[in-house]
């Protein structure tokens, strides 16, 4: 009796201890698996540099431009991508944008080109396969110039009060999205747009069935998409990758985790391919046929 006691008792311990190792090797492969990926990422943007232009011309200007600066330098500091700001336009000239892998736009608003020599030079960047990214107000960013509008891909109309309302990804097989939640619920303007570029590929929507407007006679919500409408898209645009989102109002989205994760993905998607070849770039004045295929 007593041996058969011990027998099993023996058997026990050998049990517990082979599902200890057993959960030891699970964790031990959850935390190779997560090092590897943080690791992909991380090699995704190593040794990226970017410049974060937030000039405004005359108009509204807003007040999230500093936590937005903020916001995407700790993001080049976890993800081991270089930033520069600048609210100068001056340094828009071939010898400067060359350095960089992405330019982003972050609320930038109306005229922020002082010359004819600034715009020739981001097309030039642009042209030459450089990445592009708008965040919010930048849809609003030099609306009397065609190229422009059409490389970011719409131009801002209006937006009814700042709410809540649910934003959906469209698209989850896409790059710029892939670890988003399917759907979120936010708090921000929802922007309207006009002169949208057919050539776009949408990749969030926002649900305007539940927006409320202001003045429902006077301002009546666009029907051309229903009630799912662009929120963020992205484009291969004149040789360049372009990606804009019209979130981004509050000075809070830019310590919101699921907004960091979406301008993440985005800076990933649009900073994926080899530095700016300027043998490519063909421009010479900023003055474009709108109905050539770009």
């Amino acid at each position: 009796m007593q041996t058969k006691e011990v027998g099993g008792k023996i058997l026990f311990s050998i049990f517990i201890i082979q599902l200890k190792f057993f959960c030891n090797m699970k964790l031990t492969l959850a935390l190779t698996l997560f090092a590897l990926y943080s690791l992909a990422i991380n090699a995704q943007l190593k040794n990226k540099h970017v410049l974060i232009f937030t000039k405004n011309g005359k108009g509204y200007v807003h007040e999230n431009i500093p936590a937005s600066i903020a916001a995407l330098q700790k993001l080049g500091v976890e993800n081991g991508f270089t930033t520069d700001t600048t609210t100068n336009a001056g340094l828009f000239t071939d010898d400067n944008l060359k350095k960089y892998d992405v330019i982003i736009f972050s609320n930038t608003n109306n005229d922020v080109f002082d010359t004819e020599e600034q715009k020739v030079a981001f097309m030039r960047y642009i042209q030459a396969g450089g990445g592009f990214m708008g965040i919010h107000s930048a849809s609003g960013t030099e609306r009397t110039w065609k190229w422009f509008k059409l490389m970011l891909g719409a131009t801002f109309l209006r937006h009814p009060p700042f709410q809540s309302f649910t934003v959906h990804v469209l698209d989850k097989k896409h790059p710029a999205v892939k670890n988003l939640s399917s759907q979120w619920q936010t708090n921000d303007e929802c922007y309207f747009f006009k002169e949208f570029n057919p050539a776009i590929k949408v990749l969030l929507i926002s649900d305007i069935s539940t927006i409320k407007e202001a003045d429902s006679l006077k301002n009546i919500k666009p029907d051309v998409f229903g009630n799912r409408y662009p929120a963020a898209w992205c484009q291969e645009f004149d040789g360049g990758r372009i990606w804009y989102t019209g979130l981004g109002h509050s000075k809070e989205d830019y310590s919101n985790a699921i907004y960091l994760a979406h301008l993440l993905d985005g800076l990933k998607w649009v900073s994926d391919k080899p530095k700016p070849d300027y043998k490519k770039a063909r421009a010479t004045n900023s003055v474009i046929d709108e109905m050539r295929i770009f």
